[in-house]
């Protein structure tokens, strides 16, 4: 009983710190422009997506991916105010033109929720009469 307790957490420290390793990444790539389409921002947002999926799936937990989530969203708010110098990652974009910064924001808390708030099927599955097929 201990030992498991000690797996998850250690689990959940894991999947914090991937979060954030995301989460930074994310933060810096969502800027990068390919002309007019926002790539940084649609390639940051599928990858933290699929991560959350990813760890999800693979430990059966909510706890880790809400773990996982809560490490983006925390690298997303330190990396996005000014530094001690006074550098931005995220810049401010001008007046009427279409903020990256702001969807990224919005997004991740968004995939999150759920990814952590989708229910788990597995149970059903197991519990569905199986099906026999008549000739």
């Amino acid at each position: 009983m201990r030992s498991s307790l000690v797996a998850r957490i250690v689990t959940w420290v894991v999947a914090f710190l991937v979060g954030a390793v995301y989460g930074l990444a994310g933060t810096i790539a969502q800027t990068y422009k390919f002309g007019w389409f926002p790539l940084g921002l649609v390639l940051a947002v599928i990858g933290s997506g699929a991560l959350l999926i990813a760890v999800r799936l693979l430990t059966s937990d909510r706890w880790a991916a809400l773990a996982t989530g809560l490490g983006m969203m925390v690298a997303t708010l330190i990396f996005s105010g000014p530094g001690p110098g006074g550098s931005v990652i995220v810049p401010q974009t001008p007046e009427g033109q279409f903020n990256p910064g702001i969807v990224w924001t919005i997004a991740v808390p968004l995939l999150v929720a759920l990814v952590v708030a989708w229910p788990d099927l597995s149970r059903a599955r197991r519990n569905e009469p199986s099906k026999v097929e008549l000739d």
